[in-house]
């Protein structure tokens, strides 16, 4: 079974950073329920800042979890949420997949219509 990484933006999300958890989880939800196991570092991660009262713009804190999340994923894909082309992490998940030549995915999040990028 596959496990796939959903980059999404997350500081630099148009409504703030609650709005980009509610919005990565729920996408992730509907990727889960069309049959794509995924995980979400904005999905899974946020409630952890939150309750654990965790900097959620600790880099060195989520980057160096999100690595060992991304080493064990089979695929990446990206979210083209607003902001998602500024995102600095999601530019280094994308760096990150591909020098390890793990496909990648862009992701429409409306029709969640995959296309692999070459």
């Amino acid at each position: 079974m596959s496990l796939a990484y959903v980059a999404s933006p997350y500081t630099k999300f148009v409504d703030g950073l609650d709005a980009a958890h509610e919005v990565a989880a729920r996408l992730t939800g509907r990727l889960l329920a069309s049959g794509v196991i995924a995980y979400s570092p904005i999905a899974h991660c946020h409630p952890m800042a939150v309750y654990a009262a965790l900097d959620p713009l600790d880099i060195p804190i989520w980057y160096g979890h999100n690595l060992v999340m991304m080493r064990r994923c089979d695929t990446l894909i990206v979210a083209h949420l607003p902001g998602w082309d500024e995102s600095e992490g999601v530019k280094f998940e994308i760096d990150h997949f591909a020098k390890a030549g793990k496909p990648i995915f862009d992701l429409d999040p409306v029709t969640l219509k995959m296309v692999r990028r070459q």
